[in-house]
């Protein structure tokens, strides 16, 4: 069973978690993920991030944090911005990442958060899939990496979300 807890983005689980990740931005594009994040980003009500666990251990993450059309490009009030999805490669293939997707949909509407948003790169073909098939749809760059030819960039209504049920096998510990 995959736990999820709200977890500020920077505890020790958190940044183990992302620290994971940015391995894997490292082998797979030759550096880390350059954006800026500031950790405060991801607290209520303007952003979330939670970590899942198995067994105690955490093993999957994800946040989104508040986006605004003043930033430019694509970018509008009430946008929700999905950063850090990562789910540790032992516990890949049973459904983590798609839990935690759901929750981040869930809790983004339950903010007032009307759409969501997120980059991700072609050297994550998994990454894309798990968008497309959850509904995502291409959307104009932003941010970072908006003149990057490995970005690529989605978008969903969170009105399409609205009956979104947590699956069955997360618990969620909500504090937003």
């Amino acid at each position: 069973m995959l736990e999820l807890r709200p977890t500020p983005f920077d505890h020790p689980d958190s940044y183990r978690l992302i620290a994971e990740i940015q391995q894997v931005y490292r082998e797979r594009y030759g550096s880390e993920d350059a954006t800026e994040v500031d950790p405060r980003e991801f607290d209520s009500p303007d952003g979330l991030f939670v970590v899942g666990y198995t067994g105690g251990e955490p093993v999957a993450c994800g946040g989104w944090r508040a986006r605004y059309a003043r930033e430019g490009g694509p970018l509008r009030d009430g946008d929700a911005e999905v950063k850090r999805m990562y789910v540790a490669a032992a516990h890949r293939g049973k459904g983590h990442a798609r839990a935690v997707l759901a929750e981040l949909e869930r809790t983004a509407l339950a903010a007032g958060r009307r759409r969501i948003v997120l980059e991700t790169g072609t050297m994550q073909p998994e990454a894309i899939a798990l968008y497309a098939s959850a509904g995502y749809e291409p959307m104009l760059a932003f941010g970072a990496y908006a003149d990057s030819p490995t970005s690529r960039y989605f978008t969903k209504p969170l009105a399409a979300a609205a009956n979104l049920t947590r699956s069955p096998e997360v618990v969620s510990e909500r504090q937003i």
